[in-house]
């Protein structure tokens, strides 16, 4: 059982500091908050506060609250499928702040329900590749690249030349076939038909207020309604609810789980370095 692991949380009552609890599943019934705020790069430390969270016995709901443009494609997916199954073990409420936007709002349809302010900043559902073109500069300064390759597709993006047709045509049914998985994903999340999803998914960003009328978001309101919905969905006193916060220790509980399986090291490596990307 890890409910005794030494993890520290600031417990608050609604956003106050009242003090804190030194393992995971003790003390009174309690919402715990995770928060996403900033370019999503890595999805790791917030993989491990969502497993906390789920694992946690004293933690019967959980609202995370998002604050983000978007991010690495590989990072934003792997945020929304732990939330969504997260979702499935207790009530999750995504409380959208300023912004939360394409791979923020793709971490937001994980959850059961999502509550936004009616000036937030979100959908903007789209992806993106960005290469430099560096050639005339190269051209110069008298740099020149000297590239030996197995393949040859192996240097595309090369910022010394132009991208090819076939490069072009490769990289783009790349980018629909990952703007398909989001499209699909919003769809099944929010029960929405996909043609309905398609049609306001070319990367236009909206308000919370039409975000609620297209049906991509559940409610408006700040982050306290949101911590009162998702204490409300887990039947708990929706006055003055216990929130819990994950303090960063440095330790990773999920890479404690993970560290033996080599993909994570090549996953840490991607998600440092995005190209493909939700912005």
């Amino acid at each position: 059982m890890f409910f005794g692991f030494g993890i520290t949380f600031f417990v608050v009552n609604m956003g106050h500091q009242v003090g804190k609890s030194h393992f995971l599943g003790t003390g009174n019934d309690s919402v715990g908050v995770v928060e996403i705020k900033g370019l999503i790069s890595d999805a790791e430390p917030v993989l491990d506060q969502l497993l906390q969270f789920r694992l946690s016995k004293s933690v019967k709901a959980v609202v995370v609250r998002i604050d983000s443009p978007g991010g690495a494609v590989g990072a934003s997916q792997e945020i929304f499928r732990e939330i969504a199954r997260l979702n499935k073990v207790k009530p999750v409420v995504a409380s959208m702040g300023s912004v939360a936007a394409s791979g923020g709002f793709y971490a937001a349809i994980g959850a059961g329900k999502i509550v936004a302010s009616p000036g937030t900043l979100t959908g903007s559902m789209g992806v993106i590749f960005k290469f430099p073109n560096l050639e005339e500069i190269f051209q110069k300064i008298g740099y020149r690249d000297e590239v030996i390759k197995s393949g040859k597709l192996k240097d595309i993006g090369s910022p010394s030349r132009p991208l090819t047709t076939e490069e072009r045509v490769l990289l783009q049914g790349l980018l629909d076939e990952v703007h398909d998985q989001f499209i699909r994903d919003i769809a099944k999340s929010r029960n929405l038909p996909d043609e309905d999803v398609r049609k306001v998914a070319d990367g236009r960003i909206f308000c919370g207020e039409t975000a609620k009328n297209l049906g991509l978001i559940d409610q408006l309101g700040n982050f306290n309604d949101a911590v009162s919905l998702a204490a409300n969905l887990a039947g708990m006193d929706t006055e003055t609810p216990t929130l819990v916060y994950p303090e960063d220790d440095g330790l990773s509980f999920f890479k404690m789980l993970a560290e033996q399986n080599a993909s994570s090291f090549i996953r840490g490596i991607v998600s440092r370095n995005p190209i493909l990307s939700f912005e």
